[in-house]
Order: structure tokens, then C-alpha cells, then sequence
């Protein structure tokens, strides 16, 4: 990992630490290792007894972010696929395990907000590309928990984002540096 992720990982850790929620802004450039980072957060709620919830706006990213999971942690973990396209039988088997405490992390798109899913004890909600869910949605998925820990992913923070930061309760990590061997990115002003 870089400086940048190991950073943002401590931060991250140092605020579940405390008796207050923890909300987060997890911001870097496609490419960054954001990925990385929220897998380290998540293993560190697991291992502490609680579930996570990994939130994407689409099933091509949630599928990505599910198999990068998978490379991960391997079978030390229990993680699960929650998408419209699961079949309905695969569905309730997977709501029978994240309300049984049986699942460790779910990945998803908008079906993990759905009324039908109940986590056991679910800590920590991570949303990627937040700026693509609405706060009604993003809310949805924190109230399945007992206050969980947030942190919210983005490579373009919006201008509300933003302010949330400077004038709300939003803290931000940035990852400012590409792991090796990444391209690096361009941005520009149009």
C-alpha cells in the first residue's frame, strides 16, 4: 500500500475507535487504490464482530468490486453479491444470511437498501460514487444499523460534497498518491 492508503486506513480506524459515528469522505483519482483502502476498513469491522455493506451505483461496478474482495480476503471472510440480476432464490439466501450475522460484507447496488433486507449487526456502510445515490438512499442503508460507521467514495466530489466537508460533519481522506505501476491521471478544466 501507499503512504496515501495506509493513512487513510489509520484515520478511518482512529474514528471507529471512538464512541461517536464515523463520516467519511474517501477521495482519490480513478486508480488510487480507494478499493483497497475500504477493504481494510471492512476486514477491521469484521474482525471486530460487525458486518459492512458496500454500496456501487451499478451491477458492473458492484460485480468488480465484489471479485476485488474475493482476491482479497479469500474464504477467510464471508461476502456476498446483492444485485437485481441475483435469481430470487439466491436472493433470500443471501437476506437469510446477513440477518443471521452468517454473512461478513455484502456488495451491492440499490438491492441491499431494499425493506426485505435486515442485517444482524451491521457497522460499517461504505457508498462508491455517492454522488450517483440520493441522501434518502445512502440514509436507507445506514438505517439497516445502529448508527454505523460511514465513509463515502469519490473521484469527483461534488460542489455539496464539499461543503459538507467545510461546513458539516463530513471528514475527508485523500489518496494523493497511484500505487506503482499506475498511469498517471490527467485531469482538466473545461
Amino acid at each position: 500500500p501507499t503512504n496515501a492508503q495506509k493513512r487513510a486506513v489509520t484515520e478511518a480506524i482512529e474514528d471507529m475507535k471512538t464512541n461517536k459515528q464515523m463520516n467519511r469522505l474517501l477521495q482519490g483519482d480513478v486508480g488510487s487504490g480507494k478499493t483497497a483502502v475500504a477493504a481494510a476498513i471492512m476486514y477491521n469491522a469484521v474482525k471486530n464482530g460487525f458486518q459492512s455493506a458496500l454500496m456501487a451505483p451499478t451491477e458492473v461496478l458492484a460485480n468488480q468490486h465484489f471479485k476485488t474482495l474475493l482476491n482479497f480476503f479469500g474464504d477467510d471472510i464471508n461476502i456476498e453479491l446483492l444485485t437485481g440480476s441475483v435469481t430470487a432464490g439466491k436472493k433470500k439466501i443471501i437476506r437469510e444470511k446477513l440477518k443471521s450475522g452468517e454473512c461478513d460484507i455484502v456488495v451491492g447496488t440499490h438491492a441491499i437498501i431494499q425493506n426485505d433486507v435486515e442485517f444482524d449487526n451491521l457497522g460499517l456502510v461504505i457508498t462508491d460514487e455517492q454522488h450517483r445515490f440520493g441522501v434518502g438512499q445512502r440514509a436507507t442503508l445506514s438505517g439497516k444499523g445502529n448508527n454505523p460507521h460511514t465513509i463515502v467514495m469519490s473521484a469527483t466530489p461534488i460542489p455539496r460534497t464539499l461543503a459538507m466537508m467545510i461546513y458539516g460533519d463530513l471528514d475527508i481522506s485523500v489518496l494523493d498518491e497511484l500505487p506503482k505501476g499506475r498511469q498517471p491521471i490527467k485531469t482538466y478544466h473545461v
